[in-house]
């Protein structure tokens, strides 16, 4: 199993869904939303790629860590990411990610921890915490004859993910507070487990995807579902654990899928 490169600069993002008010891509890893300057020397971002592959301004109705990949929607007008900026505050989108993590967490738990505030422009924030919670399902676990920290084997295990409220790494910050940081995660996570999966299965990015985005349609009211295979480098680590078949089931919904990874 070979390590990814960087999003191919000549390779068009994969169109999940499309319609005359919306569409959806699988974002790959590594690659940033929109400028931040929490990495002030990019110059690529989907928002632009997005804009040049179809010809026309596109709005982004959220944000993915550039580590995350998977469904990523935009809006195709500024009355519909309006529309849905008003769904994401009010907590009606689902949003479901698998997350490959350290140890072996319970079957299932809601993580309830409030978190801080983290602005890409604002340093020293005092604003108080803000509520947040995850739900988490445990789909698979592995424990490998390979010693990292202070024990002769490691422990891992597949998380189905669903966050209640959209606070910035949520996922990532809540993950570490229950002590399972994902792997790959060079913020949160432990640069030791993250090192083997790097020298033992050529994975060397954040193993954290959204699979499936569930809304309401701003003009024509219908539910619907937009789902995205795993990447290459994340289906092959879950093949080489074992896990090919443990994957979790989708949003309920209408349904719009990309091809197969």
């Amino acid at each position: 199993m070979n390590a990814a490169v960087d999003h191919d600069a000549d390779a068009p993002l994969e169109i999940l869904y499309r319609d005359a008010q919306l569409i959806a891509v699988h974002k790959p890893p590594r690659l940033l939303v929109h400028r931040s300057a929490l990495d002030r020397h990019a110059t690529r971002f989907a928002v632009q790629l997005l804009r040049d592959q179809i010809g026309q301004r596109v709005w982004p109705a959220h944000r993915l860590d550039r580590g995350t990949s998977g469904v990523l929607l935009f809006a195709l007008d500024a009355d519909t990411a309006a529309a849905l900026g008003k769904q994401f505050e009010a907590q009606t989108v689902a949003k479901r990610y698998l997350a490959v993590v350290r140890g072996h967490p319970p079957l299932a738990g809601v993580i309830d921890h409030p978190l801080t505030r983290q602005d890409d422009a604002v340093e020293g924030d005092t604003r108080p915490a803000q509520s947040a919670r995850t739900h988490y399902r445990r789909l698979a676990t592995v424990e490998l004859p390979i010693r990292v920290d202070r024990y002769p084997s490691s422990r891992y295990a597949l998380l189905s993910v669903v966050p209640e409220t959209g606070r910035r790494h949520q996922i990532r910050r809540h993950l570490k507070h229950i002590a399972h940081p994902i792997i790959g995660d060079a913020t949160h996570g432990k640069g030791r487990h993250n090192r083997m999966f790097a020298a033992r299965f050529g994975c060397t990015r954040m193993l954290l995807a959204c699979t499936a985005l569930g809304f309401t349609h701003p003009v024509n009211g219908e539910r619907i579902t937009v789902r995205a295979p795993l990447e290459p480098e994340f289906s092959a680590l879950l093949a080489a654990l074992g896990w090919a078949g443990a994957l979790d089931q989708p949003c309920s919904g209408k349904e719009y899928t990309g091809s197969s990874a």
